[in-house]
Parts: structure tokens; sequence; C-alpha cells
């Protein structure tokens, strides 16, 4: 991590600054669901704000409105959440790109802080357009990442900005990590990771990477499922569920027990994807158990992937864990030792 340009070794007096944060929250009747992802950029908007002069503006996407303007996926939903967390004035803009961004620039007082308009109402992000990033960068002089789950992506709001103006690793993206790092690279032993939801394709990499790093493997959800009908061959260390709920939608009683004893022996605990189906009760039982068996070891602990962090969230349980990551993907990813684009972006490099 000491190779990437931190936010902190920048200088923001004066300067406009595009920040790229993570708002893709689930929003139902008009309510934000994951209110973490709002807050995980607070640290790097505060730090940025006590440079005299320095003019914010923050960019996501949210949703998939596949380069159509579509109300549903507005960011504008987000504005009185996001005053409310950041204890700021929000102005927001109604695009990500040219002179209204530019004009919105100008006006902003001192204070005040832009929320750009989804940058996926322009198809060039997800293609990672040359043109587009270079429109999305003209109206500033410096970028910062904080969206650590979107570093898994080459794209124009990731990486594309990132080669016409410099770019900084913001200090949530920072703390993401020296987190994952230390999981990874100093863990202490007995070690678990429990790896859980769909696609055995995305998971079956992690699998084997923490087969030659951690004591313990226990898999649960469709993976699972997968791993048995596929007659994927796996290391010792791999526990599969050896019962199961009705039609294997959850692992089942003996399997939650003997979790749970590995669990309670475990110095470090990672945990992505649940156990089941588990917004459909009672196949929310294996998932809910674990949690609690995680909650109640004196392991550190770390959850990442949205289904996982949205159990945590609708049980107030987020400051019982030692770290939750943003990222889902993104953290399967960097956990699995793959090359994270946004990362490489941000690597010390001749200032432009």
């Amino acid at each position: 991590m000491d190779d990437i340009q931190k936010v902190q070794e920048g200088v923001f007096l004066n300067k406009k600054v595009l920040v790229r944060a993570d708002f893709n929250v689930a929003i139902v009747n008009g309510k934000v669901k994951e209110k973490f992802k709002l807050e995980a950029c607070k640290k790097t908007v505060d730090f940025l704000s006590a440079q005299d002069g320095a003019k914010i503006a923050l960019i996501s996407h949210l949703g998939r409105p596949e380069g159509k303007v579509l109300k549903e996926f507005s960011l504008e939903q987000l504005k009185g959440e996001l005053e409310t967390i950041l204890g700021r004035k929000i102005v927001f803009v109604a695009d990500c790109i040219g002179g209204e961004v530019k004009k919105a620039l100008a006006a902003l007082n001192s204070g005040e802080i832009l929320l750009l308009e989804n940058v996926r109402f322009h198809e060039g992000d997800e293609k990672n357009d040359s043109e587009f990033s270079a429109k999305l960068a003209e109206n500033f002089d410096v970028f910062v990442n904080d969206a650590f789950s979107v570093c898994h992506r080459n794209q124009a709001s990731v990486t594309g900005v990132a080669k016409c103006i410099n770019g900084f690793a913001g200090l949530w993206l920072q703390e993401e990590l020296k987190n994952l790092n230390c999981v990874i690279h100093e863990p202490e032993y007995p070690a678990t990771a429990i790896i859980g939801g769909a696609k055995i394709e995305t998971k079956l990499p992690l699998i084997q990477r923490f087969e030659k790093m951690y004591t313990n493997i226990l898999v649960g959800g469709r993976v699972a499922n997968e791993a048995i009908d596929q007659k994927t061959v796996l290391s010792p260390k791999v526990i599969l569920p050896f019962d199961f709920a009705d039609d294997r939608l959850d692992i089942g009683e003996k399997t939650i027990l003997r979790f749970k004893e590995i669990i309670a022996n475990s110095k470090v605990i990672i945990w992505n994807g649940p156990m089941g189906k588990f917004e459909q009760p009672p196949y929310d039982r294996g998932t809910r158990e674990i949690l609690d068996a995680i909650i109640e070891s004196d392991a550190f602990t770390l959850i990442g992937g949205g289904e996982s962090v949205q159990v945590l969230e609708e049980r107030g349980l987020m400051d019982k864990i030692s770290f939750v990551s943003t990222g889902g993907g993104a953290m399967l990813e960097y956990l699995s030792g793959n090359v994270m684009p946004g990362i490489e972006a941000l690597r010390v490099k001749e200032k432009k």
C-alpha cells in the first residue's frame, strides 16, 4: 500500500476535487437501506473540506441504468440522507459532466458539497471511454478514489479519470486495504474463512487461496451445493455442509453446530456471503446463527458483501464487527490476489 498516492500526501488548497464514492445502495419507498456506504466517505470529505478553498464534488453510480436517464436511479434521492450524514449542505447537479458542473463549482459556497448525477446515465462510464473520462476530469484539478467496492472495475469514473488528472486514495479506501492486507498477510491462527452466497466460479479461486493460508474454510449457500453437485476436489481444510434444511435452501442443524465450534476457537474470521436463502425465513437460520457465533467470538472479524452487510445493518450489529468492508466483488477479487485496476490507477507516478 506504500506505493499508492494517499490523500494525506496531496495539497488541495483552492483545488476542485472529484471524489469517487460508492452510493450504490438499496432505496425502498424513498428510504436508503444501506447508510453504511454513505457514511464511508465522511472522513475523506471532512479531510478535504478542512483545506482552504477546496471545492468537493461527489460522484457515484446507482443501479444499472445502462446509459439511460431514469428517475429511479437518480442520486438526487440521496441528497437529504447525505446532508444528515455529512453534516453539510449538499448541492445536487443534474449531470456529472459539462457546463452545469462548471457553473455549480463556481457558485459553490464554503462548507457546501456538490453531488453529481449518476455517472452511469452515460454509457461512457462502464465502457471506460477515454473521451468521457476527459469530460469527467475537465472541471477538476485532482481525483480522489474513496470507493473500494468498484476498484475491481476498469471504468471511466474509477480508472479513466485518473489518467487525466492526478489521483489519490481516500481515507476509507486506505482503511479497506489495511484491514484486508492484515487478514491476508498477517492472520493469527487458527484463522477461519466463511464463504457463502452463489456462483462457485467466482468463489472457487478464493477458497483455493485460503486453502494455502487459513486453518479452516467453511462453505455454505449455493456455493456449497454446486461444489457437492460438481464433485469439486477440495482440501481437507474445506468443510462443506453435511446436512441441510429443506431442498438445501439452508445449512442444517449439525452443520451449524460444527461451524459454530470452529468459529469459537478462531483468532481471525473472514465472512463473505450468506449460508442459505436468508431473505426467506426460515432459511435465514444458518446465516443468523453463524453471525451470532462470529459476534460472540474473541476473534478479529472482517465481513463484506452486500448480503452479509445487509444482515448486519438490519440487526443493528455493524459495531460488533472489527471491520466491515463495502466491497462484495471487490473484496473477493482482492482477497483472491487479482489485479485491481482502480488501485493500480493510483500507483505513485510522475505528477501530471
